[in-house]
């Protein structure tokens, strides 16, 4: 089994940056995609950037220029530098992992709140 876990959420004020966290442990042979997610109130759930383990990035309009994904493959773990918070950017961001043998999983979840 594997599992993924997120760090790093807070309260931010507007313009202000946030770094989360995602390792992944557990029985890992290999990690495809990891990428990051978010789901505000009411909504579903949606991609802001994903990397793949060569590094190749994917950005969702809305986060490009702000947010930056890497990724550290010996600690299998991935990150997301946010910058410029907004407060549209207040959600639950989720990671996730595409892995080899187990297929793609979630972490549990972390708060980002950007308000004065």
């Amino acid at each position: 089994q594997v599992q993924l876990v997120e760090s790093g959420g807070g309260l931010v004020q507007p313009g202000g940056s946030l770094r989360l966290s995602c390792e992944a442990s557990g029985n890992i042979v290999g990690i495809n995609v990891m990428g990051w997610y978010r789901q505000a109130p009411g909504k579903e759930r949606e991609m802001d950037a994903t990397t793949t383990s060569g590094g190749i990035t994917n950005y969702a309009d809305s986060v490009k220029g702000r947010f930056t994904i890497s990724r550290d493959n010996a600690k299998n773990t991935v990150y997301l530098q946010m910058n410029s918070l907004k407060s549209e950017d207040t959600a639950v961001y989720y990671c996730n992992a595409y892995f080899n043998v187990w297929g793609p999983k979630w972490g549990q979840g972390t708060q980002v709140t950007v308000s004065s």
